[in-house]
């Protein structure tokens, strides 16, 4: 089909004299330019404010591009022509982390996902965080996104998204809904890609205080796949107690996570001084935490930052089962996070 928004043709009259050939010329690469115009590879962008907090969401995966407060980065961000480093702000929906092989079993249907992670032949992350996403409703402090997720390869499901996100004086609260507008019962899990950061540039996590409320890590086989889980206790992964990351190297799951009298439970980098910091919390519906001190990054976000990302259920859950909702027709399930300025 015509793109009905490009300019009418003119066709050269078929007695016209055919134009004299035109000397090929080659140009500089310097001095050709972007148009003005190009979109961002992250659509839209969506600024909203509140007090000393300001964050960026784009609508392209209804992501979260650049939070601060005072003018200091709570979270690693990114330019707006620029696509997301290490999935930094993304949501992954509708299941986090990775599937072994794509493959997967839901009342008693065999299915197969597409392979989004070659190298460990892996189906990563979910669907939504490359989609466009709409907006539903906004103002100066808030933005909902919408996002009607239709059949994808090996997963035949329909579900209504919301992805809501809100500044007041304790920063950012995030929550992300779902409804299944179809009409089977589909499996369903969320997670979230933020880097927590110190805004002090690539490889700051290495003099940074983390603490993790967390007394349980699992270990994983070369393709990232869990092969059993662990007690922190005398291992390099407890920190229960606020102690510096170092030569760490983190790209690990954690669950058993302790939680305040309000039912959260709250991650913290700090710096050495203990002067200033940043926290997520999670609502009680998320049990899963993945941490990423960002070895893979390139340039200067290589380590500036932790990905601590909120899941409802963990690496591999697709397959085991493990903490997958069933999200029956017309049911509705929503999960909660936030981040603040320490």
């Amino acid at each position: 089909m015509a793109d009905a928004n490009l300019p009418p043709a003119h066709p050269t009259p078929a007695n016209a004299a055919a134009a004299p050939p035109v000397a090929a010329r080659s140009t500089p690469l310097a001095e050709v330019a972007p148009p003005a115009d190009v979109p961002s590879p992250t659509g839209p962008q969506q600024v909203i404010e509140f007090g000393d907090y300001r964050a960026v969401l784009t609508g392209v995966g209804a992501g979260l591009r650049a939070l601060s407060h005072r003018g200091r980065p709570l979270v690693v961000k990114y330019q707006q022509e620029q696509q997301p480093p290490g999935g930094a702000g993304q949501l992954l929906i509708p299941w986090p982390n990775r599937v072994r092989d794509g493959r997967y079993r839901f009342d008693g249907e065999e299915r197969q996902l597409d392979i989004s992670e070659p190298p460990t032949h892996n189906a990563s992350h979910g669907f939504v965080r490359w989609l466009p996403w709409r907006v539903m409703a906004e103002d100066a402090a808030s933005v909902r996104f919408g996002l009607r997720l239709y059949p994808m390869h090996g997963y035949p499901h329909l579900l209504d998204l919301t992805a809501g996100y809100r500044l007041d004086e304790s920063g950012l609260s995030v929550e992300v809904a779902a409804r299944n507008v179809g009409r089977t019962a589909a499996p369903y899990g969320i997670g979230a890609h933020p880097y927590l950061t110190l805004g002090m540039g690539g490889g700051s996590v290495d003099e940074a205080l983390l603490e993790l409320p967390a007394d349980t890590w699992i270990p994983v086989d070369d393709r990232m796949i869990p092969t059993g889980r662990e007690s922190v206790d005398g291992t390099p992964y407890d920190f229960r107690a606020p102690r510096a990351i170092g030569d760490t190297r983190l790209d690990t799951a954690y669950t058993g996570l302790r939680r305040d009298p309000d039912g959260r439970a709250r991650t913290r980098l700090t710096s050495a001084d203990g002067t200033h910091g940043a926290e997520l919390w999670v609502g009680p519906e998320i049990g899963w935490l993945q941490l990423y001190t960002a070895d893979g990054l390139p340039g200067a976000h290589r380590r500036a930052g932790v990905a601590v990302e909120p899941m409802s259920c963990p690496p591999n859950a697709f397959a085991t089962g493990e903490d997958v909702i069933r999200l029956e027709p017309g049911e509705r399930v929503s999960h909660h996070w936030g981040i603040r300025a320490l």
